[in-house]
């Protein structure tokens, strides 16, 4: 990386058309991380030595296209991975991070440059550009650190107000500005990209997977414009939630808001009104490419997230279930199959007798101690049980069916969605669990929002049935799970991920062989899948 950053040339000026778009031409887009320094170093570059404001502008849009698509390379090194990144991971996300913002910057430097020239006809139009893509590359920063599952570093959300208020200032908040970007040559204005990332951050981010985000994103760009935002008429009763320009977050609650003068009201009316009949459509079998949600996404999909878009995008407050209430304590949590069947069980996983192969190590061992062994008991090729590494979180809140946790940098590494056991500070069992939500706050701790499983989990073998007798697997790790009427829950099996097809024949062994056929996928994550089945 050093060698890479000492061939780009420090001293460079840029003062024409001809030599900016000389040095775009080159940028080696097939190597990433080259081209990162590259544009890094012509973004330095105007910075430092800017043209004259007209060619400052041409060039910032000529990087447009090239810029999002070295930054979309790079962040393939951190996306849907678990937390906390490591090095070359983390390395990569602040890269990213610091190029988005440095375009902000850029466009904010030639809107300096602009206001000192001359007045003219398209100084409106300009001005609006450029407060625009100040609002797009600091919200691109926002997004990273959705996709990254990081915290938000102060101050990010008063750039988005400051840059929204002066667009607003000047009357230029609903101008429209050509986008390079939009895949529909549509065109946009400040206030929508405005909304849509406060649309982004109303969706809950931190527990979408990468696949949701990117369809929020698009929906989100696509339909921020039947948004509207407004300023507050005095002595007017205000909605729960609104925007705070003097406050560092996207929408918070009027309760909390003193000066009315820097509230802005958002109506999502019209956006409501589009979910539902975006859903209907899509019950009545029109497809997602049609109804421009996207050509890579199925119906289900699509019906499961707008479901889950449908109330905070309506700026409805979500309901819970369950009341949450604030304790403390340590938790244990293990992840991994092996760790968790060892806690579930209480001993180490060994194959059933009916399917048990001895290793040759296991052989000789036998043979060798075979005069001192009892007769009677059961035999156990190992009496000591090898442990499982748990760590430690501390408990923030509780729910009857989940936890939030925290826990400093140190332990395992956890992904979004991950199955995982956990001890309840005031308990004495593992119980299964999902991680729903998971964010790494800027000191590097993280913090997760875990979902138990319902019903006390057995810890089972499980093993899918071979056509052949001759030719059967070894059993493997599974769970299952009782009935709980009270939640509306029935009997399940975890099992690992890959297995379930509807109709599938497996061979649990519980107190003995059972043969059961998978239903229904009752849940998922990257490495299970939990199931309803019937005993046949």
């Amino acid at each position: 990386m050093n060698a890479v950053l000492s061939t780009a040339p420090t001293a460079m000026k840029i003062s024409d058309l001809q030599t900016g778009f000389r040095i775009l031409s080159r940028l080696p887009l097939a190597n990433a991380q080259q081209a990162q320094v590259e544009i890094n170093n012509f973004l330095d570059c105007l910075l430092q030595s800017p043209p004259a404001g007209d060619v400052y502008l041409q060039l910032l849009e000529q990087t447009r296209i090239s810029l999002c698509f070295i930054e979309e390379e790079l962040a393939r090194q951190y996306t849907s991975k678990a937390l906390p990144l490591g090095d070359t991971e983390d390395a990569a996300f602040r890269q990213v991070v610091a190029t988005w913002v440095k375009a902000s910057h850029a466009y904010a430097h030639c809107a300096q440059l602009q206001n000192a020239q001359d007045d003219d006809g398209d100084a409106a139009e300009r001005l609006a550009l450029i407060l625009h893509r100040c609002i797009y590359y600091t919200g691109m920063a926002v997004i990273e650190h959705h996709r990254a599952r990081r915290e938000l570093p102060r101050g990010m959300w008063l750039d988005l107000h400051g840059f929204y208020a002066s667009a607003e200032e000047w009357g230029v908040a609903t101008l429209a500005v050509p986008d390079s970007l939009d895949p529909l040559g549509r065109s946009t204005h400040c206030t929508a990209a405005f909304v849509s990332l406060l649309l982004s951050e109303l969706a809950g981010p931190y527990s979408l997977n990468v696949r949701e985000l990117g369809l929020v994103r698009r929906w989100a760009n696509s339909w921020s414009p039947l948004v509207t935002v407004h300023s507050v008429v005095a002595g007017e009763p205000l909605p729960p939630s609104v925007v705070d320009l003097m406050k560092d977050a996207g929408l918070c609650a009027s309760r909390d808001c003193l000066q009315t003068e820097n509230v802005r009201r958002v109506d999502s009316g019209r956006l409501a009104m589009q979910i539902n009949q975006t859903r209907q459509q899509l019950r009545e079998r029109i497809s997602p490419a049609q109804l421009g949600l996207g050509e890579d996404c199925t119906a289900s999909q699509c019906q499961r997230l707008l479901a889950r878009l449908a109330r905070p995008w309506a700026l409805l407050r979500a309901t819970r279930q369950f009341r949450r209430h604030v304790t403390t304590g340590k938790s244990k949590v293990c992840a991994g199959f092996a760790g968790m069947h060892y806690y579930i069980s209480g001993k180490e996983f060994t194959q059933p007798e009916s399917a048990r192969v001895y290793s040759r190590d296991e052989f000789d061992r036998l043979f060798a101690f075979r005069h001192t062994l009892d007769p009677t008991q059961r035999l156990d090729v190992r009496q000591t049980q090898v442990g499982f590494a748990v760590d430690e979180w501390e408990v923030l809140d509780q729910s009857a069916t989940g936890f939030r946790l925290m826990r400093s940098t140190a332990g395992r590494r956890i992904a979004p969605e991950q199955l995982l056991s956990i001890c309840p500070h005031d308990g004495s069992a593992h119980l299964l669990a999902q991680v729903v939500w998971l964010m790494q706050e800027q000191g590097g701790g993280l913090i997760a929002g875990i979902s138990a499983l319902p019903g006390k989990p057995q810890a089972v073998a499980a093993r899918p049935l071979a056509q052949e007798a001759a030719h059967s697997e070894p059993y493997s790790r599974a769970f299952m799970l009782p009935a709980v009427p009270a939640m509306a829950s029935e009997q399940s099996l975890v099992i690992p991920q890959g297995w379930f097809h509807s109709g599938r024949l497996l061979e649990v062994y519980v107190d003995g062989v059972w043969r059961v056929r998978l239903d229904r996928l009752l849940g998922d994550g990257p490495d299970f899948a939990r199931v309803s089945f019937s005993v046949t």
